[in-house]
């Protein structure tokens, strides 16, 4: 009888706790998640986008690196929040949708305008990127990164994306980006020290014939990543600082944002001309003026660096606690 009733209270608990696991993994954030953006023709456009995983690690290069250099340094702890990032670089299919509406929506802000002044009315400016001088697309397929925006202009598709989707939408910070590349290794990259296996993971100078490929068509990292080596440098939140790492304080440092304020941005990942060496977990990336050389306006346009298809961007999002939900 009391075997009967131990085993009856066993069985309760089993589904009670069993009842509450399922309600403590419901509350968790979920593992990965498929993005889906409507165009203006109606057709769908989808992205996935997988959790970065909460955790600390060691931001930079140690001294004995293979292709070290100064800015890497020294290294520091870094504990870093859950986030989300994107599987692959913003594709070009996704971006257009982005440009499709804000470039209209610019052109029929500057109409409302024109016809309000003739009233003595004024009307809300539209922030969003002026036609691109040239191709956008550069020729390329739609599953390829979206190349040639400035930081700018990548900033606002990520609020144009937040926007459309109420979700927090943004460009990862650099320690973020570091965080999410190396996927819990030590090593110059995340495969190892050995650069011979870098064609496996990677559109880099020894395999690209000279230009930037389709999205995810190498093997991903560890957490599912694709193309954080090569294929088009991918711009983060942060201003660049030649010597942010030596500025920082705290150990460990909790999700730092890099310099308060800067005149260029960093970028991360390198791109498909590099070789294996600027191709580093560690390797930073900074703007630079010959960006924008093939800008004919003067000044030059905030929003645009024609036929640089060297430079894209992938989309990270914030993980929202139920506290900050409440607010």
């Amino acid at each position: 009888m009391h075997r009967t009733r131990l085993l009856k209270g066993l069985s309760v608990f089993l589904v009670i706790g069993i009842g509450l696991g399922v309600a403590f993994a419901a509350d968790a954030p979920a593992k990965k998640y498929a993005e889906t953006i409507t165009t203006k023709g109606g057709d769908k456009i989808s992205f996935e986008m997988v959790l970065i995983p909460a955790g600390k690690f060691q931001m930079g290069s140690p001294d004995a690196e293979a292709g070290r250099k100064p800015d890497e340094g020294p290294q520091r702890q870094v504990q870093i929040n859950a986030f989300y990032l994107c599987t692959t670089e913003t594709t070009l299919e996704l971006f257009l949708t982005y440009y499709d509406e804000m470039v209209t929506a610019r052109v029929e802000a500057a109409q409302a305008a024109t016809s309000a002044a003739a009233e003595g009315k004024t009307v809300d400016a539209v922030t969003g990127p002026t036609p691109v001088y040239g191709n956008v697309t550069m020729g390329y397929d739609k599953k390829h990164p979206a190349i040639g925006s400035t930081w700018n202009n990548a900033t606002t598709f990520c609020k144009w994306l937040a926007k459309k989707t109420g979700k927090p939408y943004r460009l990862p910070t650099e320690a973020e980006w570091e965080y999410a590349c190396r996927a819990g290794t030590t090593t110059a990259y995340f495969f190892g020290g050995d650069p011979a296996l870098l064609g496996e993971y990677a559109w880099f100078k020894g395999n690209s014939d000279a230009e930037p490929h389709a999205v995810a068509t190498k093997k991903p990292n560890p957490w599912g990543l694709y193309d954080m080596y090569g294929n088009v440098y991918e711009w983060v939140s942060d201003f660049y600082g030649p010597d942010a790492y030596k500025a920082a304080t705290g150990s460990p440092l909790v999700n730092p944002l890099g310099p308060e304020t800067g005149k260029l941005h960093s970028a991360r990942g390198g791109f498909y001309n590099l070789t294996p060496d600027v191709l580093r977990s560690a390797s930073r990336g900074v703007e630079e003026k010959w960006w924008s050389m093939n800008d004919p306006q003067i000044p030059r346009s905030k929003w645009w660096l024609p036929q640089m298809d060297i430079i894209g961007f992938r989309v990270a999002c914030t993980v929202e606690s139920k506290d900050a939900e409440k607010k």
